[in-house]
C-alpha cells in the first residue's frame, strides 16, 4: 500500500499561491534532498498544477540530477473533471473528478510514495478525508498578507509534528502526519 506525501512551499501566514516569491531565498541542496526523498513511485496532481508542471518538467527530459527522470518517468494521476485522456505529458492519465474512494484505490495499488505538490484544492480534500500520510511544509520566513492559503478559513485540520529541519536560507521544513488516535 502506498502513502500520500504532500509538499508545499508556504509563507508564515499560510500563503501557497504562485511560489515565485520563494526565489529570493534560493534553494539549498538539503531542501532538494528532502524533496527528493518524497519523490518515489507516482505523482498525484490537480488540473492546475498538472498544467503548470507539464511544460516545466517535460522540457527537462529524463535527467536524474534535475529531477526530470522522476517527474517525466513516474506515473502521473491527474484529478480533474475538465481534462480527458490522452494527456500530453508522458505517463499521465486522468483519474477523474475528486473521489476519495478512487484515491484510496490508487494508494492500495501503489507500492511506495505518491508525491503531491501544489494542488491546493486537491490537498485540502485529501486532508479532510484523512488520506495524507505526510504533509511537508517548507515554511519561508515571510508574511505575504494576501494570496491563496493552504487552509481555508474555518478549516480545522489536526496534525502531529513528525520532523523538522532548518535550512541555511531561513526556510524550515515541518513534516506532519495524522494525529495520534
Amino acid at each position: 500500500m502506498g502513502t500520500i506525501d504532500v509538499h508545499e512551499f508556504i509563507s508564515l501566514d499560510g500563503v501557497v499561491s504562485d511560489p515565485s516569491w520563494t526565489a529570493e531565498y534560493g534553494f539549498t541542496d538539503a531542501m532538494g534532498e528532502a524533496i527528493g526523498r518524497l519523490t518515489d513511485a507516482a505523482i498525484l496532481l490537480g488540473r492546475n498544477t498538472y498544467e503548470m508542471f507539464h511544460p516545466a518538467w517535460s522540457a527537462r527530459g529524463h535527467d536524474v540530477e534535475s529531477g526530470g527522470a522522476f517527474f517525466n518517468g513516474a506515473p502521473k494521476h491527474v484529478v480533474t473533471s475538465t481534462l480527458a485522456d490522452p494527456l500530453e505529458w508522458e505517463n499521465s492519465r486522468v483519474l477523474g473528478p475528486y473521489d476519495p474512494a478512487r484515491i484510496r484505490q490508487l494508494k492500495d495499488a501503489t507500492d511506495g510514495g505518491i508525491y503531491v505538490s501544489g494542488s491546493v484544492t486537491l490537498v485540502r480534500a485529501l486532508l479532510a478525508d484523512g488520506l495524507v500520510d505526510t504533509l511537508n511544509l517548507f515554511v519561508y520566513p515571510v508574511s505575504l498578507g494576501a494570496g491563496l492559503r493552504l487552509f481555508a478559513e474555518g478549516a480545522r485540520v489536526p496534525l502531529r509534528l513528525r520532523e523538522s529541519e532548518a535550512y541555511e536560507n531561513g526556510v524550515v521544513r515541518l513534516t506532519y502526519g495524522p494525529p495520534l488516535t
